[in-house]
């Protein structure tokens, strides 16, 4: 067999399987993926010009009070983690490229020398059986690539929703802190009051101890909520990546309101099943597996096989009847023989590693169903409760605490049995405060499970598969 030959033979599939380099390492089909469902560009940050731009774009973004949507952007364009994840992909671009490449060809040199006799020979030798599978092998490292694609645009919807559930608790927790201090500084006007009605002679002592026990419970859960709330925006800065001056960033005073009705959340399963990203890398898995063990079976017999091109020059000899110098040329095949070996491991291997990626192909697609249904549930129960204390209980409280202070301040009821002491009064009053700080936790509890059913249809409840990014508390 001429090297001429063998290279009519390979060079068709030479050409076929060698891949090269995208313009954009992959990420303009992340970037894309990520729009549709965020609404936010994701960027690798490649370059000092990138890296300007995206400061410039950070900055002008934290000049108002960041909405959810800006801190997304905030967070895809500063949290290094994230970067890192995109550094992975070019890693697996990487290697999508130099698994499509044909093996080297190896060159090998041998001299001999004696009495009289100079000889060497040059030896060219190829693997020949990794150039016949190379069009199969590249085409798994291009399901591992597309893998690896999906696997950023988890992990970036992944970021994504972790900086809107830290921006919804953050502002809820501002909030009860604002709410609580306001509480905090009405109960000390009245404690103000009494202790003056007391100095006059007009006061009870019973009401001074009560209204100061009110007060200082107070200020130990303002305490206690104002710490909640640093820790909650710490959270929401490590998501966002940013440090120094931008750590004061602004945040709106409230969460947005309920909406009128909740979203329909109809074909929830199959819209599960249709957007799942993690679903997506596992069919690829499943792909690449499957042609893996076909590969495998293909090769079960014949491991090693070599083709070699021989040169061969002796010199003139002098001792001989030989006085001219001798070329020689041909070729060598070798073939490793499976006695010992027949490859039955290896395709036994493959076929279990593929069975082993449908099953948990098939597990994910059962999981991903249950979170899609328990989070649609949880989206409609936490928006009836939130509606039903906007609606219902607040505004029964407000009468409660309305007739409860006419009773208690009114010196001309007809009925002085309808007078109510300063007891009820302060239990009125923790009540109400108690409704209030529910109501701003049912509000919370909505907008975190409307980003959880939002979650559960397009990247899983679970940890991000791989996970690159620090989710906080």
């Amino acid at each position: 067999m001429s090297a001429r030959f063998v290279l009519f033979l390979v060079a068709p599939v030479l050409l076929a399987g060698c891949a090269s380099f995208s313009p954009d390492g992959g990420m303009g089909e992340v970037a894309q993926d990520v729009k549709r469902e965020t609404g936010a560009q994701a960027v690798k940050i490649d370059s000092v010009e990138a890296a300007q731009k995206a400061r410039e774009r950070v900055t002008a973004l934290l000049t108002e009070p960041l909405s959810s949507d800006a801190a997304v952007q905030v967070a895809l364009l500063g949290n290094r983690d994230l970067q890192a994840a995109y550094n992975d992909l070019g890693i697996s671009e990487a290697d999508y490229v130099q698994q499509s490449l044909p093996p080297n060809p190896r060159l090998s040199f041998a001299n001999f020398g004696g009495t009289g006799v100079a000889d060497f020979e040059l030896r060219l030798i190829q693997d020949i059986l990794s150039l016949v599978t190379l069009p199969q092998r590249s085409k798994i490292a291009a399901e591992h690539f597309e893998h690896a694609k999906h696997g950023a645009v988890q992990t970036t919807l992944a970021l994504a929703g972790d900086v809107r559930r830290a921006w919804v608790r953050t502002i809820a927790a501002e909030r009860q802190v604002r709410f609580l201090d306001e509480a905090r500084r009405t109960a000390d006007e009245s404690a103000r009051l009494i202790a003056k009605l007391g100095e006059a002679g007009g006061g009870d002592q019973l009401d001074q101890a009560e209204i100061a026990a009110f007060y200082a419970e107070l200020s130990v859960r303002v305490g206690q909520v104002r710490l909640a709330a640093r820790r909650q925006r710490e959270t929401l800065t490590r998501l966002l990546g940013l440090w120094g001056g931008d750590v004061n960033f602004k945040l709106p005073d409230d969460l947005p309101p309920l909406p009128g009705e909740p979203d329909a959340t109809t074909d929830i399963e199959t819209q599960a099943i249709n957007r799942r990203v993690d679903l997506v890398m596992a069919r690829h898995d499943v792909v690449a597996l499957a042609k893996s063990l076909r590969l495998t079976q293909a090769t079960r017999y014949v491991s090693m096989l070599q083709l070699a091109g021989l040169v061969n020059n002796e010199n003139a000899n002098p001792l001989t009847t030989s006085n001219t110098s001798i070329t020689r040329g041909g070729g060598a095949l070798e073939l490793e023989i499976p006695i010992f070996d027949t490859g039955e491991a290896r395709e036994r291997k493959a076929r279990e590693t593929y069975m082993r990626a449908v099953n948990r192909l098939a597990a994910k697609a059962v999981n991903a169903r249950s979170e899609a249904r328990i989070a649609s549930d949880a989206y409609r129960s936490t928006y009836d409760i939130a509606r039903f204390y906007e609606k219902r209980l607040l505004p029964l409280r407000q009468v409660v605490s309305q007739q409860m202070a006419l009773r208690y301040g009114s010196a001309v009821l007809a009925n002085e049995s309808m007078r109510v002491d300063y007891f009820r009064v302060l239990a009125d009053q923790r009540a109400r405060i108690a409704a209030n700080a529910a109501a701003l936790d049912a509000r919370r509890d909505f907008d975190l499970a409307a980003i959880d059913l939002q979650a559960a249809l397009t990247f899983g409840l679970g940890p991000a598969e791989p996970s690159a990014v620090m989710t906080g508390n």
